[in-house]
């Protein structure tokens, strides 16, 4: 580091990051957990080394900060604020290894302001722990590929290991780096060497907890990702829903930044900028995952976090590319980089801003934030209160007919009880192995839903369900007034007779187990 303007850009990059984490840290606890969230907090309370939709990791450490910092909405969110954060400090090293703190500075605004990384910070989701995992797996590979230490590919292997105990996504980290290797002509001869086989060995014995606990359960998570990824699809391709893909992929990064990114991806190759080497490993470990999630969106619905790994070397790509401060660039793609960066985090701040108090002019019924975040607490009270007035209280079980809605119950109803997911008619998930008919035979219940014609279903499984009640939650808009975000329902229930777990409808249902 030899000059003041890479000194300041190294303390601009730091304070950038430091900065972003301590917003997030406060805004954490200001809203109420979205039903994935409060799902995963659920998995919290049943430890295991595996679970139905996704690996461990999400609820190991979402148990570790609760024990610390108590069951509330900071805690279960810690986890993947800190992970994002780590994934940004592993981007920005690298970027200054490989180029310069410029290069990082402007690596760590675009990771700070993306819509995309944002939302996998305030969010907790398996994503926030994915990333990190990703972006130092990559570090460390980057180094593995230049000097071919052996430290440097059990650290590759070990955090590949971690992410694939995040989320199953990190399983495209190996196409990515073997396909760097193979077509890179200056790290060709490290296929040869027993060292990065060595590194995969050891990402391989930091999974066996998912493998030992999928062993024992009929491999039912990855019946699961095999059914997401669309294995029971019968249309084999379909133009349905590609442009909600690129749409959605470019809204979550801000549209410039993602032309900037498809540039850098065509133009990365040859260009000057880059060493030999560096262009290639940066492609390979982001284009790989996005041309996979591409092609399956010929196939099947791509959630938009789903490619989130794929833009974490591509965002060195792009800032080592185009961001101000790399000579020779036009003017033009200066003033794009910063209406980019600016659109970023304009968006970012807007949804953010949005989540706490509802300043933008958007009807309920658009309005995600309030859909996912407005009305739990006051619907636990509701049902919290029903409950005491049945007959036996300590007899009788709380029960929601989607998974979400059993686990916001389960967070905040008052005492934080343990809740039901009657899945018989809905899809299978990690309630279908805590619960079994036997646990519950006979019992009465308090249940809440979204159709108040399920009564009828749930008629088959008690004895006897009183007729709904209807449950509205709003929320004050200063533009709209009062405005109906919810419609739920509520029944009391007597006498269970047994029907709990998912039946599928077809036995050629790739999730349908024995």
């Amino acid at each position: 580091m030899s000059s003041t303007k890479e000194w300041n850009s190294l303390r601009a990059t730091w304070l950038v990051l430091i900065i972003a984490l301590v917003i997030r840290l406060i805004v954490s606890g200001q809203f109420l957990l979205v039903p994935d969230e409060a799902n995963y907090w659920q998995w919290s309370r049943y430890l295991d080394i595996g679970y139905y939709d996704h690996p461990p990791m999400i609820a190991w450490t979402i148990w570790l900060a609760t024990t610390f910092f108590g069951q509330n909405e900071f805690a279960v969110r810690l986890p993947t604020i800190l992970g994002v954060t780590v994934a940004s400090v592993y981007l920005c090293l690298l970027a200054a290894r490989w180029f310069s703190w410029r290069c990082a500075f402007h690596v760590a605004l675009v990771s700070q302001v993306m819509l995309l990384l944002n939302g996998s910070a305030l969010i907790a989701t398996p994503d926030g722990l994915l990333l990190p995992c990703w972006a130092a797996a990559c570090y460390h590979a980057a180094q593995a590929l230049e000097r071919n230490r052996l430290n440097q590919w059990l650290l590759t292997g070990i955090w590949f290991g971690l992410g694939l105990l995040s989320k199953y996504t990190m399983l495209l980290f190996l196409p990515s780096l073997f396909f760097c290797m193979l077509f890179t002509r200056i790290y060709q001869t490290r296929l040869s060497s027993y060292k990065p086989w060595l590194g995969l060995t050891t990402g391989c014995i930091v999974f066996t907890p998912v493998l030992i606990w999928n062993s024992r359960h009929n491999w039912v998570t990855f019946r699961h990702v095999l059914f997401q990824g669309g294995v029971d699809n019968s249309t084999f391709f379909t133009l349905r829903y590609i442009g909600d893909f690129f749409g959605s992929q470019a809204a979550l990064l801000s549209p410039v930044i993602f032309l900037f990114l498809l540039a850098g991806w065509i133009n990365g190759w040859s260009s000057k900028r880059l060493r030999p080497g560096d262009g290639p490993f940066l492609i390979w470990m982001s284009l790989t995952s996005f041309v996979v999630f591409t092609l399956l969106a010929f196939h099947v619905r791509i959630y938009g976090n789903w490619p989130a790994p794929a833009y974490l070397t591509g965002m060195i790509l792009v800032a080592a590319l185009y961001s101000p401060g790399q000579g020779g660039r036009p003017a033009l793609h200066h003033r794009l980089w910063k209406f980019g960066i600016g659109f970023a985090f304009a968006t970012s701040a807007a949804i953010i801003i949005q989540l706490l108090y509802p300043v933008l002019p958007v009807k309920v019924d658009l309005d995600r934030t309030a859909r996912e975040t407005v009305g739990w607490n006051e619907l636990g009270n509701v049902v919290d209160k029903v409950l005491k007035e049945m007959g036996q209280p300590e007899n009788t079980f709380v029960f929601g007919l989607r998974y979400q809605l059993a686990s916001e119950l389960a967070f905040y109803m008052p005492g934080q009880p343990y809740t039901v997911s009657i899945n018989r008619w809905a899809r299978p998930n990690v309630y279908d192995f805590w619960f079994d008919d036997e646990m519950l035979a006979g019992q009465n219940a308090v249940g809440v839903f979204e159709d108040r014609n399920l009564t009828i279903l749930l008629s088959r499984i008690f004895d006897r369900v009183d007729p709904a009640e209807e449950i509205p939650i709003y929320r004050e808009s200063p533009w709209f007034g009062r405005e109906l975000v919810h419609t739920l329902y509520l029944t009391r229930c007597y006498g269970f007779k047994g029907g709990l777990r998912w039946q599928p409808r077809t036995m050629h249902d790739i999730r349908a187990v024995d």
